[in-house]
Parts: C-alpha cells; structure tokens; sequence
C-alpha cells in the first residue's frame, strides 16, 4: 500500500495528461476545464479508487484512467453547483469560482466536457483491458454520478431549499449527492481488483458510512468553519434555507450522528480480506477535517 501523498502524487501527474489525451480541445473550452480540475484539492475520490483497488491486490496502474475520470466528473459536479441558478458561490478551493472567470455559458460548457472526457477515458480504458472489469467498473461510476445517484441528491437539494429540513429528505440528499460519489471510487477501485461481490457489498456499505459522515461534517464546517481554511464561503446552508443535518438535528446531533457512521465504516471492512489500515484511518480522519 502507498501513502495518501503517493496516491495523490499519481493522480496530479496524470490529470492534465489524461485530459490532453483525448485530442484537441478548443483553446477557451480546454483553458476553463484545466482551471477547474487543476485548482488543486484534497483528491479524495481518486485516491480512494487508487487505494481500494490496491488494497484487494489489483493494478493501480490500470485502475489511473478511472481515478482521473472520477475526478473529472467531480470537478464538473462543483462547476455546476457553483452557478447562479444552483449554489450561486463566488469561491471554490480558494480561488474565484469557474463562472466567475470564465462566464455562466462557458463554465457549463466546461463542467459539461469535463463529464463528456470522464465517460471517453473510462471507456477508452475498459476496451483496452479486454474483459469486463473496465466497463463494470465504468458502469458503476456512471450510475453513481447520474440520475438515481448524485444528480437525484442534487435535484432535491435545489428543490428542496426553504423546506422544512426532516431527516428523511436530508439523508436522501446526502445519500445520492455526497455518499454516491464516495462509495463509487470503492465500488469502481474493488471491481477493477477482481474483488468477489461480498466484498464489493462490504465496500460500498464503508462507501456508504464514509459519504454520510463526510456530509455531516461539511455541514458541521458550513456552521464553525474559516472561509480561508474551507476556501468556499461558509454561512450559505442556513442563509439559503439548505436541508442539512445540522438543520433538521442540530449540531451535536450531528457531531455524534457523524461518529457512528465512521465507526459503520470502518466496521464494513472488518469483512474484508487484505490490508484495510489505510482505508480506516482516512475515514477516521473525517472528523478531524478543517476544509
């Protein structure tokens, strides 16, 4: 097993790479996707992919492609987020958001390529391995990423503002918005390693915990956090009417509430044969994240 600086390091030496891969980009279109995607971050996503799939023994080599796109759509996911209709935030990473540097039409145009990329990298990847652990591994991110995953968080996110926050509608949100972009770099990483399906259950419930808690503690920053640590503005969940679950348990609640979901995941992997230290300390280590 590698570090999570080692991980990392393979992830942002290869992003741009993958990206340039793909062909000729126009110039303006290429320019606000890479300012996006290269704006830096904690890489939690790829890194996770990297690391299950070594932790089951696979190639972690392989498994780059998948890692990249993962990211790619992340990326895309907060452009989107950031736009005036969604989120309407003028600060990502530190750094002001896409639109407000390259125009609302441009950074959907951007978040949009940085999705289109992702689905050629992994299919480009997958029909180069020759079996069906690419495109399984292809399918599940998709899935997770699209319409009964991440954007269905989204849709009741929007539709959701103003609304009287219960715990119902929160844990759907951070089920689909958060969790399942979480629990695919595990699905993804564990199905490129071979992994059996008892063990791909195992690491999609440890997905599962995972993105709930980091949800819970970003809702917990969105309260206490420092936007020069957070490097997006904090306040805006309540200012905005946000169904968070800070919202519908208040903050202790959600302190506790956060614990137990981390020591679910860490529980999910005691299933599991091969070296999974790595994976259990990232996700005790959400409840110590400032950003």
């Amino acid at each position: 097993m590698k570090t999570y600086a080692e991980y990392l390091a393979l992830v942002e030496g290869a992003l741009s790479k993958q990206l340039a891969s793909l062909g000729y980009i126009p110039e303006k279109l290429f320019e606000a996707m890479d300012y996006s995607l290269s704006a830096g971050g904690k890489r939690l996503r790829p890194v996770l992919l990297l690391a299950s799939c070594d932790t089951l023994g696979g190639n972690v080599d392989e498994a780059l492609p998948f890692a990249c796109a993962l990211e790619m759509i992340h990326t895309y996911s907060l452009i989107h987020d950031d736009l005036p209709a969604m989120d309407n935030d003028d600060l990502r990473r530190g750094r002001p958001t896409n639109h407000k540097v390259y125009g609302e039409g441009m950074a959907i145009l951007a978040g949009d390529g940085l999705l289109s990329a992702a689905m050629e990298l992994m299919l480009r990847a997958a029909v180069k391995m020759g079996d069906q652990r690419g495109v399984r591994a292809a399918e599940a991110i998709a899935r997770r990423a699209g319409v009964t995953g991440m954007v269905a968080g989204q849709v009741m996110d929007v539709t959701g503002e103003g609304s009287t926050p219960t715990l119902e509608k929160v844990d759907y949100i951070h089920r689909h918005k958060t969790a399942d972009l979480l629990t695919a770099p595990i699905e993804a990483g564990f199905i490129l390693a071979g992994a059996d399906d008892a063990a791909i259950a195992a690491g999609c419930e440890y997905g599962l915990q995972l993105g709930l808690a980091f949800q819970m503690v970003d809702d917990l920053l969105d309260v206490e956090g420092d936007a020069a640590i957070l490097g997006k503005t904090p306040g805006k969940d309540a200012a905005e009417g946000k169904l968070t679950w800070v919202a519908a348990k208040g903050v202790e609640a959600t302190r506790e509430d956060a614990k137990g979901a981390v020591e679910k995941a860490v529980s999910a992997l005691n299933l599991l044969q091969g070296e999974t230290n790595f994976l259990k300390t990232l996700a005790q280590s959400t409840l110590n994240r400032v950003q």
